[in-house]
């Protein structure tokens, strides 16, 4: 479990499919009320956050981006890694009405454990599409 209370900065991945026609609003306000995936971090800890997409299928792009994020806010800022935590969207984590989970997820995650960075899951929860997966109505049961 990762510790959020050291943590000061999260990189918040969403799925380059759906941000073309997602503005990400549901994900930023259930960051921001620590609801569903956020629900975990402290509410009286001011983050900063990063929205950025995985780039596209296969997610490769990930990679460099969190690498550059890391490079710069280092050199910058002094923010070492350990500071920092990547939260996957649930557009790639869960089904939902907008697709399946990614199916390079584990291929992403790979990609930053490599960083060594620190991996979170999830942000909002549709209670509509929490319900429906409960009733096993999407194919892939996540």
């Amino acid at each position: 479990m990762v510790d959020l209370k050291d943590k000061d900065y999260v990189a918040i991945v969403q799925c380059h499919i759906v941000k073309e026609r997602c503005s990400g609003y549901n994900c930023e306000r259930a960051f921001n009320k620590r609801l569903g995936g956020f629900s975990a971090y402290p509410g009286d800890k001011a983050y900063r956050t990063l929205y950025l997409t995985c780039g596209g299928c296969c997610g490769r792009a990930v990679q460099r981006k969190l690498s550059n994020l890391t490079r710069r806010i280092k050199k910058q800022e002094g923010i070492e890694k350990d500071r920092i935590v990547v939260q996957l969207a649930s557009c790639l984590t869960k089904d939902n009405f907008h697709s399946s989970p990614c199916p390079h997820l584990d291929y992403l995650k790979s990609l930053i454990v490599k960083l060594g960075l620190d991996i979170c899951e999830d942000s909002y929860i549709d209670e509509k599409s929490e319900k429906r997966r409960k009733a096993g109505l999407y194919s892939a049961g996540n």
